[in-house]
């Protein structure tokens, strides 16, 4: 789209103002100019023989200040269209993410009440575009997440937010359930094609997914993908969601990681300590200074937290031993951070674990899942003796190297990645594994391997792995229970 600046009317303003000047000079030079440049017009008659060279001089002068008047005319009605069509335009783009939310027999949206909410009396508001589904568990986590977001938004900026639900359910009474607890408004549920061309039109691949719509912009600012990151990194604090607003929040976040210590990611004014063993004892956090701390991150009705914890606090002590055989100052503490629904839950959680833990609903759980983009527990981010993080992927290294993952760091890992590299080449191309029908081969990251899920103990795992060609299943070296390669038919 064409945008009317300054720039653009100094330019056309000169161009006009040359054709001007040629004229004119042809005036002034009894039409002897030659310029190049000189306006392409019809004559419009030629001297007459009879009048003298005075009267033929005013003929012609004549003339000239008649095409004049004429360029001068044409310029501005090619200049009213032009700015006539910028205009429709701005229009059009103004009234485009509005448009997206009708149809030809729809103008309006639907509240959680069920009320009908003019389309149009969203003009001039930053819009959401929130595509999600009750049946899905990642779409109800998130939901709460915005919903605070949207909240705080509310609550600073009046007006100026909107969220619009597009849904996937199932059926009306799960899209009724769902939409009443939100607080915003939504499409139809019966609106299937507005659905459809809406997740056509932003190429929606995966749910949940947040569309950022900005009101007044120009096509290429004007929407936004990243949504759902952006709120789960930085909550109501993106708002407008410009690309201005996120580099200055970027530039935050590095500031922040710079200066990050043990005590101020882990204290607010109201409290210095953690908990500690036996229960509600109050270990102050200063006391962690110097020490390998891991912030676990999971609850007790997270399944694969409920498994991994049990790993953990093997790996825990194992790692615990380590450190006092081999005597040295080093030493190794975990933080729980809850995502536990109660209390009665969350003490019931923490007395099964030797570690620490910030107290149940404390504020500062929230901000450390956005200041370290926590988007799925259980996650253990690992803080070196200094407070500054060495790896989010904590989970990851538990999980392929167990204790002699200890301290996490790049050349620990890089040490652990070649001595890996040396086993694999006493390992069988091959196996026949126990869990699994078909022939397993071994794969590497550079061989078609690479990040994947464990099949066997359902883990998380990157390197090497024993996968099957025809299906696709993986499992760890470590994983793999060799069977004699014997025939096994499909049935």
């Amino acid at each position: 789209m064409l945008v009317i600046t300054t720039k653009d009317t100094k330019r056309r303003t000169a161009t006009l103002s040359a054709q001007t000047y040629n004229l004119t000079l042809r005036i002034q030079t009894e039409g002897k100019t030659t310029e190049p440049n000189k306006p392409k017009v019809s004559p419009k008659s030629t001297s007459k023989p009879n009048l003298s060279k005075r009267e033929r001089e005013r003929e012609r002068e004549r003339e000239m200040r008649q095409e004049v008047k004429e360029v001068l005319q044409e310029n501005k009605v090619d200049r009213e269209s032009e700015v006539f069509g910028e205009l429709v335009e701005v229009v059009s783009t103004k009234s485009t993410s509005l448009s997206l939310l009708t149809s030809k027999d729809r103008d309006f949206l639907l509240s959680p009440t069920g009320t009908q909410v003019k389309v149009a009396d969203l003009e001039g508001k930053v819009i959401g575009l929130y595509f999600s589904a009750n049946w899905y568990l990642p779409c109800r986590n998130f939901n709460e997440i915005l919903i605070n977001a949207y909240d705080r938004i509310k609550t600073i900026t009046g007006s100026q937010f909107e969220v619009v639900f597009v849904s996937s359910d199932e059926d009306l009474n799960a899209f009724n359930n769902y939409h009443s607890s939100m607080p915003w408004l939504a499409i139809p549920f019966s609106d299937l094609e507005s659905k459809k061309s809406l997740n056509r039109r932003f190429d929606v691949e995966g749910i949940p997914c947040l569309i950022i719509l900005q009101p007044n912009k120009t096509k290429d600012g004007a929407i936004f993908h990243d949504g759902v990151d952006v709120i789960y990194r930085y909550g109501a604090s993106a708002f407008p969601f410009t690309e201005e607003r996120l580099q200055e929040l970027k530039r935050e976040e590095k500031e922040r990681y710079e200066s990050q210590t043990l005590v101020n990611l882990l204290t607010n004014r109201d409290r210095d300590f953690l908990l500690g063993h036996p229960t509600l004892k109050q270990v102050p956090v200063n006391s962690l200074t110097g020490k390998t701390v891991g912030l676990y991150f999971t609850a007790q009705w997270c399944l694969p937290g409920v498994k991994f914890t049990l790993k953990l606090i093997s790996i825990y002590h194992k790692i615990k031993e380590l450190l006092l055989a081999e005597n040295k100052d080093d030493d190794f503490k975990i933080v729980l951070v809850s995502s536990d629904r109660d209390q009665t839950d969350f003490d019931a959680h923490f007395n099964t674990m030797p570690w620490l833990a910030l107290p149940f609903d404390d504020p500062i759980a929230k901000t450390l899942t956005k200041y370290f983009d926590i988007q799925g527990i259980p996650s253990l981010v690992i803080l070196d003796p200094d407070g500054k993080t060495v790896t989010k992927q904590g989970r990851n290294l538990i999980n392929l190297y167990q204790e002699n993952a200890y301290p996490f760091t790049e050349a620990r890992v890089e040490l652990l990645e070649k001595l890996m590299d040396e086993e694999a080449k006493n390992l069988p191309p091959v196996e026949r594994h126990a869990g699994h029908r078909h022939d397993v081969t071994l794969v590497s990251e550079g061989s078609g391997g690479g990040p994947f899920i464990c099949c066997d103990c359902d883990e998380q795992g990157s390197g090497w792995a024993y996968q099957c060609i025809e299906c696709g299943y993986e499992v760890h070296p470590k994983c793999v229970r060799a069977v004699e390669n014997s025939p096994i038919t499909d049935a």
